[in-house]
Order: C-alpha cells, then sequence, then structure tokens
C-alpha cells in the first residue's frame, strides 16, 4: 500500500516542497494539504487561499484542502477521515499537539530552513541574515512535543555571501527542501532512515518580526543596517522618516568610512556614481540604491535624486511621524 502523506503548509517557500511530493512515484500518494484559511489579499480585499492551497489547485485539483482555523477536535476529525500515514509540515505556523500527531503511524517530520539546533523558530531565514551567518542551512527532523528539538533526519549546508535577502535566501531554500525530502520520505517508509538527536544545549532561538522591527537606527553601524534591510526584504522592509513622511530603504550598501564622506549619522552626505546615494550611520557610511515613499512607488537612486533636488544635506530619521510603525 503506498504511504498517504498529509502535506501541512500556507506561503510560497513550501510550494516546491509539496510539489515533490505531489510528484513521488507509486509509493506514496498525496492525501491531502492542511493548510491556513483563505485570507483578504491586495486593494479589493477579497479573502485569498494560501500560496499552497493555490499550488494543490493547479497540481492535484482533486486533492482535498483542509482549512481549519485551530487544529482542535472537528480538525482531527477532516484529518483523520483523509486515513494519512505521515505528516510532512513546511512553514504552516501551527503547533501540532500530541492528539493531532497521533493520527499518523509514521509520525511526522518538519523542514526548517536552519542548521538545527541553530535558530530554532519561526524567522531563522531572517535572523541568519541578521547575524550576517557565512553559512546557514536546511534541516529536516522528526517533530517532536518541543518546537524544531526533534532528531535530524537530513540537513545540507548553504554558504552565504553577505548579499542574501530574506526573499532571496527562502527561495534556495525552498529549492533545497524539495530536493531533500523524496529521499527522507524514502528512508522513512523504508524503516532505514533513524535520526540524529539534536544537541539541546547548542540550541538558539528566533522570534516573530514585526512591522516596527523595520525602522531604521541610523547610530548603529552600516553593516549592520545593511543586514537588516536584506533580512526584512519582502517583509516589513526597512524604514526611515524624511521630514515627516516615511521613506523605505530597499537596497543598500555598507561601505567603509570614505575621506571626506563621514558625518552625523543619518545624514545625506551626498552621492556616488558608482554606488548611490551617501548616508552616514554610526560605523561607516551605507549607499542606498533603491528608495521609495509611502505613498509613492520605489525608484533607482538616481531616478529619486531627480524627484528630490534638495535631498543631499538632509538628515533622515531624527522626527517623529505620527503613526510610526503602522
Amino acid at each position: 500500500m503506498p504511504l498517504r502523506i498529509l502535506f501541512a503548509g500556507s506561503p510560497g517557500i513550501a510550494v516546491p516542497a509539496l510539489e515533490a511530493v505531489a510528484a513521488l512515484g507509486q509509493d506514496f500518494t498525496l492525501a491531502g494539504l492542511l493548510t491556513n484559511p483563505d485570507s483578504p489579499r491586495g486593494r479589493s480585499g477579497r479573502p485569498e487561499p494560501t500560496e499552497c492551497a493555490a499550488a494543490l489547485n493547479r497540481i492535484s485539483p482533486e486533492t482535498p484542502a483542509l482549512k481549519p482555523e485551530k487544529l482542535d477536535a472537528a480538525a482531527r476529525a477532516m484529518v483523520e477521515a483523509l486515513n494519512p500515514d505521515i505528516l510532512v509540515s513546511f512553514a504552516y505556523g501551527k503547533i501540532f499537539g500530541p492528539k493531532f500527531l497521533a493520527l499518523f503511524p509514521h509520525g511526522g517530520i518538519n523542514v526548517h530552513p536552519s542548521l538545527l539546533p541553530k535558530y530554532r523558530g519561526p524567522t531563522p531565514i531572517p535572523a541568519a541574515i541578521l547575524n550576517r551567518e557565512t553559512e546557514t542551512g536546511i534541516t529536516i527532523q522528526r517533530l517532536a512535543p518541543e518546537m524544531d528539538s526533534g532528531d535530524v533526519l537530513a540537513r545540507e549546508k548553504v554558504p552565504l555571501d553577505g548579499r542574501e535577502t530574506a526573499a532571496s535566501l527562502s527561495e534556495t531554500m525552498a529549492k533545497k527542501a524539495a530536493e531533500l525530502l523524496p529521499g527522507v520520505l524514502a528512508g522513512v517508509a523504508s524503516g532505514r532512515l533513524r535520526g540524529e538527536p539534536q544537541d539541546h544545549d547548542a540550541a538558539s532561538y528566533c522570534s516573530l518580526i514585526a512591522k516596527t522591527d523595520g525602522l531604521i537606527d541610523w547610530n548603529a553601524g552600516a553593516p549592520e543596517i545593511d543586514a537588516r534591510i536584506r533580512a526584512y526584504t519582502p517583509w516589513p522592509l526597512c524604514w526611515t522618516t524624511h521630514g515627516d513622511t516615511h521613506l523605505f530603504i530597499l537596497k543598500a550598501r555598507a561601505l567603509d568610512s570614505q575621506a571626506g564622506r563621514d558625518g552625523p549619522s543619518g545624514k545625506v552626505l551626498g552621492k556616488d556614481a558608482n554606488n548611490g546615494i551617501i548616508i552616514g550611520t554610526g560605523k561607516g557610511v551605507l549607499a542606498v540604491r533603491e528608495l521609495q515613499y509611502r505613498t509613492k512607488k520605489a525608484l533607482e537612486w538616481k531616478a529619486f535624486l531627480n524627484g528630490a533636488r534638495n535631498f543631499v544635506g538632509e538628515r533622515l530619521g531624527f522626527r517623529d511621524v505620527p503613526g510610526a510603525g503602522i
């Protein structure tokens, strides 16, 4: 009998893994998808399915998609009706309790985009960028009662060059997950794959990100601000204020202090033909290449200066904005 898989996932990072599971051979069956409920998106505010639900409708429209608000008794009954053998989770966003996991004879496995036990928690990709790691990776682990603490079934390292954004690194992790998952499932199904316990004493953790985390502190060093901009792309984006207006800094790079270019933190010091708009920080300078006022479109730095001719010499981030962070 083929192994019946319930895949739990919601955002786009999990779509390649879902596609890989759906494409497995005759020894496996995608029994269903567990995903978050439809939610309002875009200017229309109309409820739309998660990216995993939309992908399922494209690749396997006959496969049921379960969208419970909570993993309560009613949700467990819906899952049990699918007669699943194993749970495969990637970025689902809810905690699986013991009653829920008891529905799966082969237990559950989880894809986590870090080298566990490092960066357990909900935001391992931004955490690796924020901390300017030189490598990160992806881990497939057994689901366990404590978050991200299960035995490791497979892992792969991913080198970082210091220019990744959360968006680009998520794409890399999505592809790695799709490559690793079929082999892990084959090993679990055959009983040959045995997990390796994590070193719990070496565990570190990351936390949820809030919109307010995107506020730039110009007194920080340029490398730290650069990492924050990359870690918070595409959400929540990094921003500062220009007078009483929100200004998003979309693309930038830290530069060493330049002769004649050092100045107060947050001050727009000038422009550099090769690097962009030069802004002072607590250490070094930041070269900004793409910016966006809140109500305007994103602009490359030269086009931005054409519409903001008095921008050089201004000091950013030193006036309060009503509703800042909202």
